[in-house]
C-alpha cells in the first residue's frame, strides 16, 4: 500500500511540476494531502488483516473463551473479561480498538476501556522505538522493546485502579455468556466485517484526518504573514513548539525541533521519525543525549493518541472526552518522561 501512494505521489508530483502548478498549490497536494492522508491509507493493510484473524476468531467461538479466561484476572481492576479484546486490538491500533468497545454491554465498562486503550503501545509507534533504540541503545534492544510494552501494560493497570476508585466506582456487570460451539468461521461474516471496518475508516481517512493533514501542512510552511517559509525555523509550527520548550525541558525534551517532531505525531507516530531526522540529520546521537532519548521513547509511548484515534474516542464517547484523553496522556507522559530522564542522568550522567 505505501509503495503503491509513493509511486502515485510521484507520479502527480511529476504531473504538477510538467504542468507548472503554483508552487503552493503544489506543496499543498503533495506534501499535505499525498504525504499525510498517504502515510494514514497505509495502515489500511494492517487494520484489515487484523480485523481478519479477529473475525476468524470471534466466529469460530473462542474470543468467548478468551473473555471467559481473562474475567477473574480483569475484575480486580473493575472491568470485565470482554474487555480484554479492545486492549489486545490496541497493540495494533487504538482506532479499531476503540470501535470495538462498542460490544460491551455496560456504558461504564466501555468508557473506562476505552480511556486505558492508549496505554497499548500501537504498532504505528515502533518505528519510533526503532529509530532511538538502534542510535543509543543497541546493545540492550530486544530488552528496552519488551520493556516499553511492559511499561504501558503496567501504567495502563495503575490507572484502571485509579479509575476504580474515581471516575468509574463499583465493580463491572456480572459476566453472564453462553459460550458457543467451535466452528468454522463463515467467509460471508468475515468479508462483511472487513467492508465495515475498512469503509468506516476511509470515511474518517478522507474527512478529518484531511482536514487536520492540511492544517498541519499549512502550520509548517508559512510564517505568521502566511508567507512561503525557506526554513522550517520560521514556520507558525516551529514557533508554536518553541512554547512548549519551557514545559519539555525538566523531561531532557527542551528544543523546538523534538517539540515539532512529537506535534506531528499527533498526526500519525511514524511521522515523528520522519520530521525528526529532516529537522535534525540523520546524525541524532551528535545532538541528544542518552537520557534525553531514554525520555523521548518513554514520552513517545504514553503521550495523545494519533488524530485518528481520537476522533473515534469523540465518536464513541463525545468531544469533551476526547479532549480529556489528549490532556491527561499528555500529562501522564510528561511526568514519566521527567522521572526517566532524572533516573537516566543519575546512573549515566548524560
Amino acid at each position: 500500500m505505501e509503495l503503491g501512494i509513493d509511486s502515485l505521489t510521484n507520479v502527480v508530483d511529476g504531473a504538477l511540476t510538467q504542468a507548472g502548478v503554483n508552487e503552493v498549490i503544489h506543496g499543498l497536494v503533495i506534501d499535505g494531502i499525498f504525504k499525510g492522508v498517504g502515510s494514514v491509507l497505509s495502515f489500511l493493510p494492517i487494520i484489515v488483516t487484523m480485523f481478519f484473524f479477529l473475525s476468524l476468531l470471534e466466529d469460530s467461538g473462542y474470543i468467548a473463551r478468551v473473555a471467559f479466561f481473562m474475567d477473574k484476572l480483569l475484575r480486580k481492576i473493575g472491568l470485565s473479561g470482554r474487555s480484554i479484546v479492545p486492549m489486545l486490538i490496541g497493540f495494533g491500533c487504538t482506532v479499531p480498538a476503540v470501535m470495538s468497545t462498542r460490544t460491551l454491554p455496560s456504558d461504564r465498562d466501555r468508557k473506562m476501556t476505552i480511556l486505558l486503550t492508549p496505554f497499548m503501545s500501537c504498532s504505528a509507534k515502533m518505528p519510533i522505538y526503532a529509530f532511538f533504540v538502534d542510535n543509543f541503545f543497541s546493545s540492550y534492544k530486544w530488552l528496552i522493546m519488551i520493556g516499553l510494552y511492559v511499561l504501558g501494560i503496567v501504567l495502563g493497570i495503575a490507572m484502571a485502579l485509579v479509575f476504580k476508585g474515581t471516575l468509574f466506582k463499583g465493580g463491572a456487570v456480572p459476566f453472564v455468556m453462553e459460550l458457543p460451539n467451535y466452528r468454522l468461521p463463515g467467509a460471508r461474516n468475515v468479508l462483511q466485517l472487513l467492508w465495515e471496518k475498512a469503509k468506516d475508516f476511509l470515511s474518517r481517512a478522507f474527512t478529518v484526518i484531511l482536514v487536520a493533514t492540511i492544517v498541519i501542512w499549512l502550520l509548517q510552511s508559512f510564517d505568521f504573514r502566511f508567507n512561503l517559509v525557506s526554513s522550517p525555523e520560521d514556520s507558525i509550527l516551529a514557533k508554536i513548539s518553541s512554547l512548549l520548550v519551557p514545559v519539555m525541558t525538566p523531561a531532557g525534551l527542551g528544543d523546538w525541533k523534538i517539540c515539532t517532531s512529537l506535534i506531528s505525531g499527533f498526526m500519525a507516530k511514524e511521522s515523528v521519525v520522519s520530521t525528526f531526522t529532516v529537522l535534525f540529520g540523520e546524525n541524532v546521537s551528535a545532538v541528544l543525549s542518552a537520557a534525553s532519548a531514554a525520555s523521548m521513547l518513554v514520552f513517545s509511548l504514553l503521550y495523545t493518541p494519533c488524530v485518528a484515534a481520537i476522533t473515534s474516542i469523540k465518536r464513541e464517547l463525545g468531544a469533551k472526552w476526547a479532549a480529556g484523553v489528549v490532556v491527561w496522556q499528555c500529562f501522564i507522559a510528561w511526568a514519566a518522561a521527567v522521572l526517566v530522564n532524572l533516573i537516566m542522568r543519575l546512573l549515566i550522567g548524560a
